[in-house]
């Protein structure tokens, strides 16, 4: 039986790595062990920024909505509270895209939840 040679298997596997780190700056993209680091560290981010992801988007959703929210004379969380009490079935991020694009739909909406809020 003839021996297991893995110069195909290494060379496969070191172009793979030096293919992912194509974008990044000097020895990180061209010799195998810094390419090798880099990538691993860049999957890191990247894992963990796909969860942070939410979070910074919820946040931007909160501060939009806080802002149109101020223009009608409240604060976020008592425009929330209404929206809640009224049983207006609307998340935050159509309510933000609505707050930035489309100001007399959520007007309405505000209207509608005060109205309800108050009774």
């Amino acid at each position: 039986m003839p021996r297991v040679k893995r110069g195909v298997t290494a060379h496969k596997k070191h172009k793979k790595v030096l293919q992912m780190a194509e974008g990044h700056r000097g020895t990180r993209r061209r010799l195998f062990r810094p390419a090798h680091e880099s990538v691993m560290r860049s999957m890191a981010y990247m894992y963990r920024d796909r969860r942070n992801r939410k979070r910074d988007m919820r946040r931007l959703w909160i501060t939009r909505i806080n802002a149109a929210a101020h223009m009608h004379g409240l604060n976020y969380s008592t425009l929330m509270h209404a929206i809640h009490a009224a049983n207006i079935e609307v998340d935050r991020k159509i309510l933000a895209e609505l707050a930035v694009s489309d100001m007399p739909a959520f007007s309405t909406i505000v209207k509608q939840a005060m109205g309800a809020a108050t009774e």
